[in-house]
């Protein structure tokens, strides 16, 4: 992920029912949610958070799949991996012993 997708990525995380969906999609799984799903959990209505999934969709940070006449949305992994790639590239200056802490929290989910 370059800077400019980066910083697309970050808008979208930049408001709270986007920032919440976004936290949903990764606790699903890859079972992923349905849209109304969602929009139920959170207490949102339905055109409103149809906008936010867009606004996620187009940064690369979910993924959707249709099922007859409901869309399934998922966290992308891949996009969301690409961020935090961006984030800690250069993470402590290259030394991975002081990075291992850090990378070891997000990886198991402590």
């Amino acid at each position: 992920m370059d800077k400019n997708q980066s910083v697309a990525a970050f808008g979208a995380l930049s408001q709270e029912t986007r920032l919440d969906v976004i936290r949903l999609l990764i606790q699903a799984g890859t079972e992923g949610m349905a849209a109304g799903e969602i929009g139920d959990r959170l207490g949102v209505r339905q055109n409103t958070m149809s906008a936010n999934l867009s606004v996620l969709a187009h940064s690369g940070l979910i993924r959707s799949v249709r099922e007859g006449r409901s869309i399934r949305y998922f966290a992308d992994f891949d996009g969301i991996k690409g961020l935090l790639t961006f984030l800690l590239r250069d993470c402590c200056g290259g030394r991975a012993d002081l990075c291992q802490p850090l990378l070891d929290e997000i990886a198991c989910g402590c």
